[in-house]
């Protein structure tokens, strides 16, 4: 029996899985880019349903790009890993005046070498207020996508991205190598109220504005979250291509469209001053009866080739500016002031005002920063405040309206007890920060400061995250750090999703974690303005925790680096008898470390010397290198300074690297940084 016409069915079948993935596409472009269906929406439920049946009976034939991927039927969850792009992705200048943009407008002619009255020709659009995204390409089929991140690194969100149908997954051009698109991720208002809508219905809390929403869409764990949230995409520029492209800004816009990118209706090419303040003025005019939210107008120099003779710096290209609109204000009035208490212990005085509609949504709550502000402001309760939401996005209150004070208004004072523990709110001199010194006690710091003493450069108790910590003081298993060292596997096991080999892993990860060392004791127990290298200097410094628990504030000053603030923290925090109670529990269930003597670094070979670390090292990890480093007298700092000896980079080092060169600082690769740890 021959198997021919078994493998023609199977090649007829492929080849029609392949056909329905381009024909969906194509009808997805129509409706959501071309707003101009050609199909009905049975037809469209019919293709649909073909394309589910045959990946249904070939599972590994599904194509990353495919249809279905968008809507009901994904399954895998995202882990937003950190992903690189391959050309910077800069954020962009503000212009909040006519006085910045005729400035901006004069730096860019005496740039150029022209004339100060030279009629510039711009590429403008609107400003979405969404998120940005870069999309990669290669060979005209999307393979990654980001959000800006740090403006090199970003977050993968690449599953989440192809649930967007306003992202084709194939260009509908061939465009050969790789292309990286950039653009923002937007949702519109009538979405928005929609999605608000229905969250209210399902008892959820409702999202403040559409840009949130947006965002919190995007970066959902789960896709099928995302592919049912009303998102779109629009293009507004390129990064890295290998494709040769148009010489204009307004013509790259209009290649983007053919390419089947959504691009705004709004965008214009506008020359000289007046012409773009206009259209500044104009899209002003316009901006509320918009479907989406802009905060501004862009305006890009169009000709490409003046934008590379420009250039950019590290944060924004020098050829483009966002002319921001003027701030919404409105009158409210303020009712209460609650003190906060945030992860590290910080107090913020949160304003509860009379909900007052400004800049698109209703606010009743707004951040006051520090008890400085508030007194400086002369904020006082029952005062009648103007509010305005900066930049369209943070509300805060602008001033006072002293004319429409009442006799009984109060003066606001910063409590001396934690409203959430009781500890004593302490705040060092010079400090607008007021921090409650519970620490390890305070149940508002307790599930922070549990992640961070398990985290890798702590305790570094591998596998114990936010989701299992949350569910161990949901359970009440747990209240403080030292509750990790009682847990048993009885209790455990009997909790939802914990399997016996979970359990058993966890166990093993914190039965582990008891063999440390002072420096990561120290940095684990999270005290405030302790950081890793500091944590280090004590523990080389004073050489025993009862040493350094009994130092005061004039031995705490004798270790470098640590001055009177942090000496204030460090003193106060062991001095809390909730805190000595927690790490005296801490050593009684096995937590233990090899006490080092105390350091006399003169005679080390790197004495006196500092170095930094930045990029990824092949022979031993970051943390290792810092603590071989110090162990030969040297300081490794977070950051580079005209006091930096040397920078050592590895593979894929970033901005410090840029501020060596720029400072004149050595850089030293890592055979160099081997050649120093064989120093005796």
């Amino acid at each position: 029996m021959t198997t021919l016409p078994l493998f023609a069915e199977d090649t007829s079948e492929r080849a029609r899985l392949n056909e329905l993935c381009d024909q969906i596409e194509a009808h997805n472009f129509s409706y959501y880019v071309l707003d101009a269906p050609t199909i009905s929406d049975a037809a469209y439920d019919a293709l649909m349903r073909e394309l589910i049946e045959l990946e249904t009976r070939h599972p590994d034939w599904r194509r990353a790009d495919s249809p279905t991927q968008r809507v009901g039927s994904l399954h895998r969850t995202t882990q937003f890993a950190p992903l690189s792009h391959r050309e910077p992705l800069r954020s962009l200048d503000n212009a909040m005046n006519t006085a910045d943009w005729d400035a901006f407008y004069q730096r860019l002619t005496r740039a150029l070498g022209a004339p100060p009255d030279t009629a510039l020709c711009f590429c403008a659009e609107p400003k979405f207020d969404g998120l940005a995204i870069n999309l990669t390409y290669q060979d005209g089929r999307l393979i990654s996508a980001a959000t800006r991140g740090d403006g090199h690194t970003g977050e993968e969100v690449t599953l989440n991205i192809r649930t967007l149908a306003s992202v084709p997954q194939r260009l509908s051009q061939t465009v050969p190598g790789v292309l990286e698109v950039r653009g923002e991720v937007v949702m519109s208002h009538a979405a928005f109220a929609e999605l608000n809508a229905a969250q209210q219905a399902a008892g959820e809390k409702p999202f403040v504005n559409p840009r949130n929403a947006a965002a919190g869409s995007l970066r959902q764990k789960d896709p099928r979250i995302t592919a049912r949230r009303p998102l779109e995409f629009f293009a507004y520029g390129v990064g890295a291509c290998d494709a040769p492209l148009p010489e204009r800004q307004s013509a790259l816009l209009d290649w983007l469209g053919r390419l089947g990118f959504q691009i705004s209706d709004l965008r214009a090419v506008v020359r000289g001053r007046d012409a773009a303040l206009n259209y500044h003025q104009q899209l002003l005019a316009r901006r509320q009866s918009l479907a989406f939210d802009i905060d501004g107008a862009v305006f890009k120099l169009d000709d490409r080739a003046a934008q590379a003779q420009l250039g950019s710096t590290e944060r924004a290209p020098r050829w483009a500016i966002a002319f921001k609109f003027p701030a919404e204000e409105a009158q409210s009035r303020l009712l209460a002031v609650d003190f906060q208490v945030g992860r590290t212990g910080a107090l913020t005085p949160v304003a509860r005002i009379e909900p007052v509609f400004v800049g698109g949504v209703t606010v009743a709550n707004i951040t006051l920063h520090n008890i400085d502000e508030i007194h400086r402001k002369d904020i006082r309760l029952g005062d009648a405040v103007l509010v305005r939401r900066a930049g369209d996005v943070i509300p805060e209150i602008v001033r006072v309206l002293p004319e429409l004070r009442p006799a009984d208004a109060r003066r606001i004072e910063l409590p001396s007890q934690c409203p959430v523990c009781g500890s004593a709110v302490v705040r060092s001199e010079g400090e607008a920060v007021a921090r409650c010194s519970g620490g390890l006690f305070c149940p508002a710091q307790r599930r922070e400061a549990i992640l961070h003493f398990a985290s890798r450069k702590a305790m570094n108790i591998d596998g114990l995250g936010e989701k299992w910590v949350e569910q161990w003081l949901q359970a009440g298993l747990i209240a403080h750090v030292d509750d990790l060292y009682r847990l048993r596997f009885e209790e455990l096991i009997r909790l939802p999703r914990m399997g016996e080999k979970s359990a058993h892993n966890l166990l093993d990860a914190i039965a582990r974690s008891k063999s440390t060392t002072l420096a990561r004791f120290l940095y684990a127990l999270g005290i405030p303005e302790v950081g890793e290298v500091t944590a280090a200097s004590l523990a080389a410094y004073f050489g025993s925790l009862d040493a350094l628990c009994a130092a005061d504030l004039t031995a705490l000053q004798a270790v470098p680096d640590v001055g009177p603030i942090v000496a204030e923290e460090i003193h106060t925090f062991l001095a809390q008898p909730h805190n000595q109670t927690i790490i005296d529990q801490l050593l009684a269930a096995g937590v233990h470390w090899p006490d080092p003597q105390p350091a006399d670094r003169a005679g080390q070979p790197l004495a006196g010397k500092t170095f930094v670390l930045t990029g990824s090292l092949s022979g031993l990890t970051r943390e290792e290198a810092s603590e071989r480093l110090r162990a030969l007298g040297a300081k490794v700092a977070g950051s580079v300074s005209a006091k930096t000896t040397a920078v050592i980079a590895g593979d894929e080092a970033g901005s410090k690297r840029d501020k060596a060169e720029a400072l004149g600082i050595p850089i030293l690769d890592e055979a160099a940084l081997m050649a120093l740890l064989q120093q005796n």
